[in-house]
């Protein structure tokens, strides 16, 4: 069985660039340059997240907060542990 992780996210849309924007106690903050319409903004985060997070496909899906700046992630396949070592260096290459 994969691991599974909900992960709360707060995004900022629209940003002047795309990226890991740090964490605001347990809520991982996200910037997208993508507009938020029509699911543009959470079609980048969650692609933002597959990337940064090294997932496939399915592997970063939002599951609540759709049309909120506030959303739950649903990562598959990592432990809470390696999602927040992973996040933690993306935060910090930036």
């Amino acid at each position: 069985m994969s691991a599974q992780f909900r992960l709360p996210i707060k995004v900022v849309a629209g940003s002047s660039r795309t990226g890991i924007a740090g964490w605001l106690g347990d809520t991982l903050r996200v910037r997208v340059a993508a507009p938020a319409e029509r699911g543009k903004a959470n079609a980048a985060v969650e692609a933002l997240l597959r990337e940064v997070l090294g997932l496939s496909a399915g592997g970063a899906t939002i599951v609540s907060g759709s049309s909120s700046p506030r959303k739950i992630v649903e990562i598959v396949g990592l432990s809470e542990s390696e999602v927040r070592r992973r996040l933690a260096h993306a935060a910090h290459a930036q």
